[in-house]
């Protein structure tokens, strides 16, 4: 079994260059790969494109590389908790291509299978669908949409092995999974690893030909976007 484990996230982000193209795994601030953008930030490298489903909060997550400026383009879905993101993008600072959330996720997801474009409802008769072909299937407008792939796609998972082989929890299956099999070269960080052979197969999400370096994380804060709390009266 080949071993794929790494020392840490700065070898792991070590060959980033400027002007790359990251996707970067989680969903809101769940599931981030939180070891991996401290790397990042560190490293300083600019004009970067990243691919998420959020931009994270002014002080956390993706919002933490909008600070320091080197996020050149952001194509994601929700970005609605980050003041800083929408300053640069109001001021012309930061490209911006916003996607419906589940036509982002399929589009990941075909550049993961190879399939270089799919047709979607979402999105027809808007601003979405400006310069994009549509085509009509039994009597309905669809949009054509394309792939999406990267230079780097860099995940976090709650358990993996020594082979690469991911267990994702809760929510951070929803970007993270599809993410690890759209990128030239993946990156995984998890908060248990263990020696190959120890995972249940019926249990893996993402298996571990995907997946070329991964390292145990540390010291994880797993931040709540909107903490709601009920005042219960017993």
């Amino acid at each position: 079994m080949i071993n794929k484990v790494i020392a840490g996230a700065d070898e792991a982000v070590k060959d980033i260059r400027d002007n790359s193209i990251l996707m970067i795994g989680g969903f809101g601030l769940c599931g981030i790969p939180e070891n991996c953008i401290a790397a990042i930030l560190r490293k300083g490298v600019k004009g970067l494109t990243c691919i998420s489903n959020n931009a994270g909060v002014d002080d956390f997550g993706i919002g933490l590389m909008l600070k320091t400026r080197q996020v050149k383009k952001m194509i994601s879905s929700y970005v609605g908790e980050n003041a800083e993101f929408e300053r640069q993008l109001l001021s012309g600072e930061l490209e911006v291509e916003l996607i419906p959330q589940g036509t982002l996720a399929e589009r990941v997801r075909a550049g993961g299978a190879g399939i270089p474009a799919f047709f979607t409802p979402a999105g027809v008769g808007t601003e979405v669908a400006e310069g994009k072909e549509t085509r009509e299937f039994d009597g309905k407008t669809y949009l054509m949409e394309k792939w999406l792939r990267a230079d780097f796609s860099i995940v976090k998972a709650w358990r993996g092995d020594t082979s690469g082989n991911l267990i994702y929890k809760g929510t951070a299956r929803n970007f993270n999974p599809m993410m690890a099999s759209a990128g030239k070269i993946t990156i995984a960080e998890v908060e248990e690893l263990v020696p190959a052979g120890t995972l249940d197969p019926n249990t893996i999400h993402t298996p571990g030909i995907y997946v070329h370096r991964i390292f145990q994380g540390k010291n994880y804060e797993k931040r709540i976007e909107q903490r709601t709390v009920a005042n219960l009266k017993i």
